[in-house]
């Protein structure tokens, strides 16, 4: 399974760095995101991209770590 580790990347680069992991991911296939703050936003941003192109399912909620799978269940035009 991809990972991606949101805290190891600048803050201007995250999201785009998780779009593009997203991107790469065949229908069916799943990433795991890891990230130091309910990544809430990037969850609403992933709605208005691709409403019924994805699924979220927390791991882990907090305090400190955050852990979400984000599965692609249809294939998606980048955005």
């Amino acid at each position: 399974m991809k990972t991606i580790v949101a805290p190891d990347y600048m803050p201007k680069d995250r999201h785009k760095a998780i779009f593009d992991m997203f991107y790469g991911l065949e229908v069916n296939e799943t990433m795991k995101l890891i990230n130091d703050h309910d990544p809430k936003p990037l969850y609403y941003q992933f709605l208005f991209k691709h409403k019924d192109c994805f699924s979220w399912q927390y791991l882990v909620e907090g305090p400190n770590t955050f852990e979400v799978l984000i599965t692609k269940i249809k294939e998606v035009e980048k955005k």
